[in-house]
């Protein structure tokens, strides 16, 4: 059965935040990914490389409160309302395919959804609705 985790977009403050959020939650980052670690970091301006690209902290019962930051540089805009993602962790390849195609139809497709640099088979769509979401597979 797939879980769905709340994936937030900020403007470049996402440490600051997920710093606040910890105090409050409790409990030790998963993951913290930045910018200049990732294949895109030689395309990216100085005052964006130590932006975090992802960073994840469990906040109870099987919830995982993710981010990112938004970067102008990369053609990311934040409004209202495009702030957000529902993140669908799968437990196969083939769900992750099943949710994937079957919410997308109708939408339009971000990412496609294959291997990503990071090792998981991910995705990112808006659907018909205009709701954001990612399709995320872990391989054992």
């Amino acid at each position: 059965m797939a879980t769905i985790n709340p994936y937030l977009n900020f403007q470049g403050n996402t440490e600051e935040a997920f710093n606040f959020y910890k105090s409050v939650f409790g409990g030790e980052f998963l993951a913290v990914q930045r910018f200049k670690d990732t294949p895109e970091a030689g395309n990216l301006p100085e005052q964006d490389q130590e932006k975090l690209m992802h960073i994840a902290l469990p906040i109870g019962h099987g919830t995982i409160l993710m981010a990112t930051d938004a970067l102008e540089s990369m053609g990311q805009r934040l409004i209202e309302g495009n702030n957000y993602n529902l993140s669908i962790q799968t437990e196969s390849e083939a769900e992750a395919d099943k949710l994937f195609y079957g919410l997308s139809k109708g939408g339009k497709v971000i990412v496609q959804l294959e291997k990503a640099f990071w090792g998981d088979y991910f995705g990112m769509f808006t659907d018909k609705f205009g709701i954001n979401w990612m399709v995320n597979f872990t391989p054992n």
